[in-house]
């Protein structure tokens, strides 16, 4: 396989490790946001939430909880933003589900979830809701 995290997993990539176990590894991302920058992933491949089992999804999140907990012991960080970006049109770099964990510090000029994308024009919110009636 291709895969640059299975690469990782298989550690035929070096990283810097955060937390692992039998399904799950965190690592340092290369390109931080923040000091702290973290990836989380399953040691399963799979692409994105869609084709990930639920069983490896189940994995993945208490992976990722632990992860955070292990951030937040060394680092301290005031905040974090925990976030999945789901395929290339929404920012995922690596084709393998990955959950970035981005520590936030006071006066780090960083903003929410909410500011990653605006879109210009969209339909109100009681028309998108009508679509999952």
């Amino acid at each position: 396989m291709d895969c640059l995290f299975c690469k990782i997993i298989a550690g035929e990539i070096p990283c810097h490790k955060v937390f692992e176990n039998e399904s799950v590894l965190a690592f340092l991302d290369i390109h931080p946001c923040s000091k702290g920058h973290t990836v989380v992933i399953p040691k399963n491949h799979a692409k994105n939430i869609e084709e990930i089992s639920s069983d490896d999804w189940q994995k993945l999140a208490v992976g990722l909880k632990i992860a955070v907990a292990r951030v937040q012991e060394v680092l301290k960080p005031a905040g974090m933003n925990i976030g999945l970006n789901n395929n290339e049109v929404a920012g995922q770099a690596v084709p393998h589900i990955h959950y970035h964990i981005i520590p936030r510090y006071d006066g780090d000029g960083g903003g929410s979830m909410h500011s990653i994308v605006r879109a210009p024009v969209f339909p109100p919110v009681s028309d998108v809701a009508k679509l999952f009636e």
